[in-house]
């Protein structure tokens, strides 16, 4: 095996499933047939392989012979066991949030199922609504008001007009 691994006082199951270069949930498999169990501190009752765990895996995987004295059939081995890559995350597309007044208001629209709406479409609607403004009507039955004027100023009976 490769001797660049070098063995700790004690490690995670995580990081000794990386050691010998497999996922986690195939090492758990392996526990007790192929590879032995882990000990665990008393107090966290957290689970740890010790040095010579440590070493007692590393040559289960090196000789492909379990604890138990089963021929164990691996994958090829990584080039890098010890080593985690990991594909960046994407970003999330952001959504154009408008940073005008009716920004609430239209981010409530949207999420109703208006998605086509619009910050000026939003604008007119509220002004046309609401001639003496909205300070005094709560934020729900703004957007409810100016979600049924759009659907009905949009529906399909109402196109060319």
């Amino acid at each position: 095996m490769n001797e660049t691994i070098q063995t700790k006082k004690a490690v995670s199951i995580s990081e000794m499933a990386r050691m010998v270069g497999l996922s986690r949930s195939r090492f758990y498999q392996l526990q007790g047939t192929a590879f032995p169990h882990p000990v665990y501190d008393a107090q966290s009752r957290r689970p740890f392989y010790t040095a010579d765990q440590q070493r007692t895996c590393l040559d289960v995987r090196h000789r492909n012979c379990g604890i138990d004295g089963t021929p164990i059939l691996f994958y090829a081995q990584r080039s890098t066991p010890s080593v985690t890559l990991r594909r960046p995350r994407k970003a999330k597309p952001s959504s154009s949030k408008p940073s005008s007044r009716f920004a609430a208001v239209l981010d409530g629209v949207r999420s109703l199922g208006l998605a086509s709406a619009t910050d000026r479409q939003v604008g007119q609607a509220i002004r046309e609504l609401f001639p003496t403004g909205t300070a005094e009507v709560e934020p729900g039955e703004v957007i409810r008001a100016v979600f049924v004027h759009l659907m009905r100023r949009n529906s399909a009976d109402n196109v060319g007009r």
